[in-house]
């Protein structure tokens, strides 16, 4: 009896009612699309086009970035020490950045349990966004191959050419196709770097929001938290004043003496969340929304907040 009442009152505390004609719907939605991306991919595969175009084969670079060899980490160390010193630069010297709970960001770095994967997540009003916000970290960390995040990009904007793709590569991007869902190889990856304990960012919202809209946040990061075989500390940030460092707009230069405020908000702890999904055996498509679901309540509140910080600022 204890034991069931526990059980009950967890599954209370989840807010999962699935017998409720909400859920099923959404469930049985969620599973006739991806039967239908299932039977599209399964027709494509050769080519991994799914309707979409790809502009330069990105293939060789999940191999690489499975398996880094010495060559690939000393190379990665060039980039990610040139890159890490151009956004302090830009960040720190060239405009005016201010970070809010910044405590918060680095606990979860550089203290967080051995083994225990970080998922940070933001808004993306800009291109600059990975890699300037990273910028205001300490140089042993943004300088530091081995510490710094592992971060999708889009393949149609950074992995067009051989030298594009081998710099991002090396700057630890990983090619995300946008329109092949969930379950390609980017999101593969990320998974298996937070098997390792790896810090992996994501941009939930998918796409650089020029109209800052309030958009429905990817399924994907849902996935990567609930796949994950030890669920990651999760830490939300926005961030404002980024698209006027950086323009969306042509020509596309950085600009000097602009006011950007960066906030880190609490570490989300979905451990309980997530294992009672798993426990009750919420079908995979609904347990990835209700996990994404949270990061959508957390960036709505963080959004207030920051707007009014970066609003207050002379």
């Amino acid at each position: 009896m204890p034991q069931q009442r526990d059980q009950s009152q967890q599954t209370e505390s989840l807010h999962v009612n699935l017998s409720s004609h909400s859920i099923r719907q959404s469930t049985e939605k969620e599973l006739k699309q991806q039967e239908s991306s299932s039977q599209s991919k399964d027709s494509t595969s050769s080519n991994m086009s799914s309707g979409v175009e790809i502009p330069y084969p990105i293939d060789w670079i999940f191999p690489r970035l499975r398996n880094p060899s010495k060559l690939w980490f000393i190379t990665s160390q060039f980039v990610i020490t040139l890159v890490g010193l151009i956004s302090k630069f830009v960040l720190v010297l060239m405009n005016k950045t201010k970070v809010h709970n910044k405590e918060r960001l680095m606990k979860a770095v550089a203290k967080r349990p051995k083994g225990i994967p970080l998922v940070t997540v933001s808004n993306h009003y800009s291109c600059f966004d990975d890699p300037g916000i990273w910028g205001t970290l300490p140089i042993r960390y943004v300088c530091n191959t081995f510490r710094i995040r592992w971060s999708m990009a889009a393949h149609d904007i950074c992995f067009t050419k051989k030298m594009h793709a081998m710099f991002f590569m090396y700057g630890k991007c990983i090619p995300v196709v946008r329109g092949h869902g969930v379950y390609q190889e980017a999101i593969n990856l990320c998974i298996e770097k937070c098997a390792l304990g790896h810090w992996v960012h994501v941009f939930p919202e998918g796409k650089v929001n020029m109209e800052k809209e309030d958009l429905r946040l990817k399924w994907g990061v849902g996935r990567i938290i609930y796949e994950s075989p030890r669920i990651p500390i999760i830490v939300p940030m926005w961030h404002e004043g980024m698209d006027s460092v950086l323009p969306n707009v042509e020509p596309y230069k950085l600009h000097w003496g602009k006011k950007v405020t960066i906030n880190i908000g609490e570490p989300l702890d979905l451990s309980a969340f997530v294992q009672g999904l798993k426990d009750t055996r919420v079908p995979e498509p609904v347990a990835r929304k209700l996990i994404t679901d949270k990061i959508q309540d957390a960036f709505r509140v963080l959004r207030s907040e920051t707007e009014r910080l970066h609003g207050e600022r002379a």
